[in-house]
């Protein structure tokens, strides 16, 4: 019996706890912390945890000695701190995305995770959907061919009250705008279906958010080895949040919601559509399997199970530092102007926060600053 500390009890913490709770006979949440104690406390009597722990602090938390999962829900600026403290003390870690401010946070998180034997995994629930997963295999079975162009649209909206949180919408506690913590999910997609691209071309504004420092919209342009493309929109200004994945192969075209389209050269060079080729996608694609579960439940299924076999996570820690590092580069080529070639260096000023708090621009200055939301309700848009 796994026992886990789920530390921040804000708005995500509830699809957490749901997830653990759809597991009674693999974990039990033992501990629940947060800075406002009154919110953990909510929570315990809320989802009946009645033998959670509530705490103030992590680091109280962390002198149980019977706590093998420490589950991150916390504001990105103080994920590295606790995730080392508790990686130190000999814990699992989950952390919830971005995995991190800066890149140098990051590699101090694997660094402790190494020297200390102990996982730390990133949350990124998206790739264990359905429509996700199965795009992801129809890749990788070359059936589409070779692809030429990758498109991510992250349209999210988020209304003008949403940056009046006390920590959103600063450089120095939310680390980043749209970019950082909703496009996150498709730059985490983009890099498992694409890998790392070798450079960055970019622009970011805030059109629509002036009690926010931090951009509501950017557009990047991603140049691959291979001579692939991709362009990733990130957006907290897209009404309907109409969000799709779309990648072009040499043989056909696949995407995210799912759709399939083929084509072949008439002998002057114009294309004809390839039913045959459309046929044969759409029925390898329908012959892989759902997925058991939906949101947050299979991705802490993943964890459970790491932290049970000593298997990796689908989502590691590697993985989320990639995701820092593109976003890193994204932010940098929206600043100077300049393709931005990626890897990053450790002497760059966007590999650490302070550099990065020197460069960017504050678009607005905070106006406003609300402790907690009476509605914690998190509603989305088109889901895969």
């Amino acid at each position: 019996m796994l026992r886990v500390a789920i530390v921040g009890t804000g708005s995500i913490s509830p699809r957490h706890i749901d997830g653990y709770l759809e597991f009674p006979d693999r974990c039990k949440i033992v501990a629940l912390v947060d800075i406002y104690p009154e919110k953990a406390q909510e929570k315990k009597e809320r989802f009946g945890l009645a033998d959670a722990e509530v705490f103030d602090d992590h680091k109280k938390m962390l002198a149980r000695e019977d706590i093998d999962i420490v589950d991150i829900c916390t504001p990105p600026y103080v994920h590295a701190e606790i995730a080392i403290n508790s990686l130190n003390a000999g814990k699992n870690v989950l952390v919830e995305k971005p995995m991190a401010a800066s890149l140098e946070e990051c590699d101090q998180m694997l660094a402790a995770a190494e020297k200390n034997k102990k996982m730390i995994a990133v949350v990124a629930q998206n790739r264990f959907s359905t429509g996700y997963m199965k795009l992801k295999r129809t890749l990788d079975s070359g059936l589409a061919g070779d692809i030429v162009h990758a498109q991510a649209d992250s349209f999210w909206w988020r209304g003008h009250s949403y940056y009046d949180l006390w920590w959103r919408g600063t450089w120095e506690k939310e680390g980043g705008g749209c970019t950082l913590n909703h496009a996150i999910h498709h730059i985490d997609m983009m890099l498992w279906m694409m890998g790392m691209p070798e450079q960055v071309q970019a622009v970011m504004s805030n059109t629509a958010h002036d009690n926010a420092e931090v951009e509501d919209l950017s557009i990047a342009l991603l140049k691959y080895k291979s001579g692939a493309l991709g362009q990733l929109t990130s957006s907290v200004v897209h009404h309907g949040e109409e969000q799709q994945m779309v990648f072009q192969g040499m043989n056909a075209r696949i995407s995210a919601p799912w759709k399939v389209y083929a084509s072949i050269a008439k002998s002057n060079g114009f294309p004809e559509r390839n039913e045959k080729l459309e046929q044969e996608i759409d029925a390898y694609y329908k012959s892989l399997p759902e997925q058991k579960y939906v949101d947050h439940v299979p991705l802490i299924d993943d964890i459970l199970r790491a932290a049970e076999t000593g298997e990796k996570p689908l989502v590691t820690g590697e993985d989320g530092r990639k995701a820092v590092e593109l976003i890193a580069a994204i932010y940098k080529a929206s600043v100077t102007g300049k393709p931005v070639d990626l890897p990053l260096a450790k002497h760059d000023a966007f590999y650490t926060v302070e550099g990065i708090r020197a460069s960017v621009p504050h678009f607005y200055e905070k106006s406003a600053s609300v402790e907690n939301f009476t509605d914690e309700n998190i509603t989305t848009g088109r889901n895969v």
